[in-house]
């Protein structure tokens, strides 16, 4: 029996020898790894939907990302509560370890000894209880930050990094409510002021409520250049059945827009439902497409004409974007004009000959309408 007891101690001696000097010198270094780690997987959240704005990566592909580098955000933050959580009472507990790893080691030798079988075989250990945060599915990962939330509703960077999360497993209404708690918590921020706005408006199928509103007003007030908290509150004119207010609003954003940003055409299709001009044919002023909408279809069609011939001695006197020589071709078709659609074609074919990427874009645009290039 003393050799046993004297193996005991000797093992938590050196388990103490080994673990106190170990504890110390992790813990600032893993502090400060997972900070930084949650700012760089924030970033890339933002990164992707910037990317899948400017149409460099598809829909499927930026889920993917998304829910990965959702993953690895909550990771991020479950390390962080955990060093978090073993600040406050450091001393408390280190002094609690070392009682344990002399203590019961003796106790559970002696209950071993009395009631112990040790021609029993093993069984399985319960390790995939206590997996690593890093081997963790995101369904678990949200379980433990909800876990976490549910017993620290104060922490406002938990709700912060939930919210996300949230909307890219199609749960807007929780995600608005963590954005909602971030807010409460942490103060106003202009991005999550726009994404609470957007969940809002994602649980009720698309209409902006009164609450969306709010959210997105507030997130102009922050950043009056901000696109998306604008765009949506554009939309949100044209559902209360503010026409006017609403093609201003959305030819307001338009002026100046890259052409190539994803929300540009859903813009200009959304200025065509209030107009009922063609996107293609986007570019009048305001006032001139709220007196579109009383023409008759004659004169509208008349007008169309008008811009389209307007749109093509401009191009060909002074050159112009891929974007504008793409509308022109569209709007061609729009008019039943196959020939002179083709012969836009050829033209912008020839003014984008020594730049590839413009080049391309023009195919593009001539395949979705059924034209054949040079």
């Amino acid at each position: 029996m003393m050799l046993w007891i004297l193996i005991a101690v000797l093992t938590a001696v050196a388990a103490l020898s080994v673990l106190i000097p170990l504890a110390r010198s992790r813990q600032s270094s893993e502090d400060r790894t997972t900070s930084a780690d949650e700012a760089v997987y924030r970033e890339q959240l933002d990164a992707i939907e910037v990317e899948l704005e400017r149409g460099l990566i598809d829909a499927d592909a930026a889920e993917a990302a998304r829910t990965e580098t959702a993953r690895r955000l909550l990771t991020a933050h479950q390390r962080t509560q955990e060093k978090s959580q073993a600040g406050p009472g450091i001393i408390r507990r280190r002094a609690a370890q070392g009682l344990a790893i002399l203590v019961l080691p003796m106790i559970a030798l002696g209950f071993y000894l009395g009631i112990g079988s040790p021609d029993l075989t093993d069984q399985p250990l319960a390790a995939r209880l206590n997996v690593p945060a890093e081997d963790q599915s995101v369904d678990v990962l949200v379980a433990r930050v909800e876990q976490h939330l549910a017993a620290n509703p104060e922490d406002g960077q938990g709700w912060a990094i939930i919210a996300p999360v949230y909307m890219t497993r199609g749960l807007p209404q929780e995600s608005a409510r963590a954005y909602a708690n971030a807010l409460r918590l942490l103060g106003p921020k202009q991005e999550w002021f726009t994404d609470m706005g957007e969940a809002l408006t994602m649980a009720n199928h698309g209409n902006v409520d009164a609450k969306a509103r709010q959210a997105f007003e507030q997130a102009v007030k922050l950043d009056s250049e901000a696109v998306k908290p604008r765009f949506f509150l554009a939309l949100a004119l044209g559902q209360e059945g503010k026409t006017s207010d609403a093609i201003k609003a959305w030819e307001t954003l338009l002026d100046g827009a890259d052409e190539t940003a994803n929300w540009v055409q859903a813009a200009r299709q959304e200025l065509a439902n209030l107009t009922g001009i063609e996107p293609a044919l986007a570019g009048p002023s305001a006032s001139e497409m709220a007196a579109a909408e009383d023409m008759a279809d004659d004169d509208r069609q008349s007008m169309i004409q008008t811009m389209v011939e307007g749109l093509a001695a401009r191009l060909e006197a002074n050159g112009g974007t891929s974007a504008e020589w793409s509308q022109l071709m569209r709007a061609y078709m729009v008019l039943g004009e196959k020939d002179n659609a083709i012969k836009a074609l050829k033209s912008a074919e020839d003014a984008f000959a020594e730049k590839p990427d413009d080049l391309a874009r023009i195919k593009d645009a001539a395949g979705q309408l059924g034209l054949t290039g040079s």
